[in-house]
């Protein structure tokens, strides 16, 4: 039997599951804990990070082990690597998501210049493959540095950034193996046009990781809405957490309010 996934939970109301980006862990979230307390948010380690066990297999597997723990009904947040995994359940259950956000996040961070599709250079992925098997900490400190750059804040948002990520025990090297090979193999766009959840998408005008000018390439329709945050990079909650939470809970009460309208 499959061991469970660690989640911490809080907050009373309609159910938010947050999913963190490579090499972090739940824990990068705790600095929303107080404006988010009016729903009841699931904060998952996902598998081999943080506090949650390994588990083998592809992106798939993963959605597999959310999906046992998460509640129904529940909208899917996923920053990063975890918005990967949240539009994954997205096209996999819609019937068990309320609605999706995309933090930072693509279908697709390979970029594919044949296709003049922006993303993440092919080398950058490569180099953070061998170094991983050289210098697990130090590959680590070098991504969490990466998550700010562009921001005005850049320097205090990554000593944030460590503090909340290492409070808690490194990644797995099995599960950032994991991670990287989703980050580079996995293209989720071609489901894309067929989903009608509720899907909300936050950029960092800044990101280098993740180019808001993939923005138009994606499908709209009445059910997505952009945001763009003018001075954010790839880690908007922790360099600009009030205007994070203030599109994410005015989205979340509009999607709610329609519901009980509907």
């Amino acid at each position: 039997m499959q061991a469970s996934l660690h989640s911490d939970i809080f907050g009373d109301g309609p159910p938010l599951v947050l999913l963190h980006g490579w090499g972090m862990n739940g824990k990068v979230f705790s600095p929303l804990q107080q404006a988010l307390s009016k729903y009841k948010v699931h904060c998952v380690d996902l598998p081999g990070f943080g506090l949650s066990p390994a588990i083998a297999g592809d992106l798939d597997a993963w959605v597999d082990a959310l999906m046992a723990m998460a509640p129904d009904n529940a909208v899917w947040a996923g920053w990063s690597l975890g918005g990967l995994v949240a539009t994954r359940a997205a096209q996999r259950h819609p019937q068990r998501l309320a609605g999706l956000i995309t933090i930072a996040s693509s279908p697709c961070f390979m970029a594919r210049e044949q296709e003049a599709w922006p993303g993440i250079a092919p080398k950058v992925l490569a180099q953070f493959e061998a170094e991983l098997q050289q210098d697990l900490p130090r590959t680590i400190e070098r991504f969490l540095a990466i998550q700010a750059m562009g921001s005005d804040s850049a320097r205090e948002d990554i000593k944030r950034i460590k503090e909340l990520v290492l409070s808690r025990p490194l990644p797995q090297a099995s599960a950032l193996a994991q991670g990287l090979s989703m980050l580079e193999q996995v293209d989720l766009r071609p489901g894309l046009a067929t989903m009608d959840l509720p899907w909300l998408r936050i950029w960092g005008r800044l990101d280098g990781l993740v180019p808001r000018r993939m923005m138009g390439q994606l499908p709209s329709n009445s059910s997505t809405e952009d945001k763009v945050l003018a001075k954010a990079s790839h880690a908007p909650f922790i360099s600009h957490g009030d205007e994070f939470v203030l599109c994410v809970t005015d989205w979340l009460d509009r999607l709610y309010s329609d519901k009980e309208s509907g």
